[in-house]
């Protein structure tokens, strides 16, 4: 019973004995073989490291690939480098440095896994040695976009439109006043076939009877740009109220026919006044017999 006893107690340590082992393996394999990660933008220069150092005189002996998503990027066989059509010009492997692969003027295109595969040559067959693999993010930076006027919808709203392309990868508009969101009008992305990069175009209609400050904000992955807009509302001059025009008219007319009235009147009573006067003058002339 006794020796029962250790023999069940035993079992766990052998147990955890063996877990440690494949997690000990675990970790060497993906040292060994591990993935990096490396972000860049297009037309930026990168160099993946292979993560492998190897000699003159194994290089004679050994077979370097370099491939992106499993098809051959360059390859080193027996010493000779030979690159593949699209990477022509611009891809060398700096093999003092890790194996490293150099590729210039990145494009869109060259977004991808890469893996490193280093064989070596024994007993006439060639086996794989070393295998490393390297992430690399690629982005195109967008213009600082362009804000402008796109008409008047009605008499008190104005639209305006916010616009950049030519980036990557695919971006979200925002736009903000006083640090808070505004619901657009409408916001398109699209994106172009041949180069993989994105053209975003967002408008939005605002009351300019009032002062606006707008931020067009546009987020792709971990970048940003943005643009300031600013709106003055105009000083429009408060015009008189019509019915207050209308009684202005009105004071005025009747005050007009009222001078005239008077000024008739007062020509009439003149005139009458001038005929009184003559008729008083003809009738003291003395009309009695004349003296011999």
């Amino acid at each position: 019973m006794a020796h029962s006893v250790s023999w069940e107690t035993s079992r766990p340590k052998c147990l955890y004995f063996w877990l440690f082992m494949v997690g000990m393996l675990a970790c060497i394999f993906h040292i060994s073989s591990g993935t990096d990660r490396v972000f860049k933008a297009v037309k930026e220069m990168v160099t993946l490291s292979c993560g492998y150092q190897i000699s003159l005189n194994e290089l004679s002996r050994s077979r370097i690939y370099w491939q992106k998503n499993k098809q051959v990027v360059l390859s080193i066989v027996s010493g000779d480098m030979e690159v593949w059509p699209a990477y022509k010009n611009r891809t060398f492997c700096e093999v003092s440095k890790n194996l490293s692969l150099v590729i210039l003027m990145l494009h869109l295109a060259d977004n991808g896994t890469y893996t490193c595969v280093v064989q070596k040559k024994m007993d006439q067959n060639y086996r794989v040695e070393h295998r490393h693999s390297v992430d690399l993010s690629l982005r195109a930076d967008f213009p600082t976009p362009s804000i402008t006027e796109f008409g008047d919808p009605s008499p008190d709203i104005k639209r305006i439109t916010c616009s950049t392309s030519g980036g990557f990868p695919k971006p979200h508009l925002s736009w903000l006043e006083n640090g808070e969101d505004i619901k657009a009008l409408n916001t398109t992305v699209s994106q172009d076939h041949e180069t993989k990069t994105y053209t975003i175009n967002s408008q939005l209609d605002f009351n300019m009877t009032t002062d606006h400050s707008f931020l067009c904000y546009v987020q792709y992955g971990d970048f940003h740009v943005s643009q300031n807009f600013t709106w003055h509302a105009p000083a429009y001059k408060e015009l008189p109220d019509k019915q207050f025009l209308w009684w202005v008219g009105i004071v005025v007319l009747g005050a007009i026919t009222i001078a005239l009235i008077a000024f008739l009147a007062y020509r009439k009573c003149k005139v009458t006044r001038k005929k009184i006067r003559t008729g008083r003058r003809i009738s003291q002339i003395y009309t009695g017999p004349v003296a011999a």
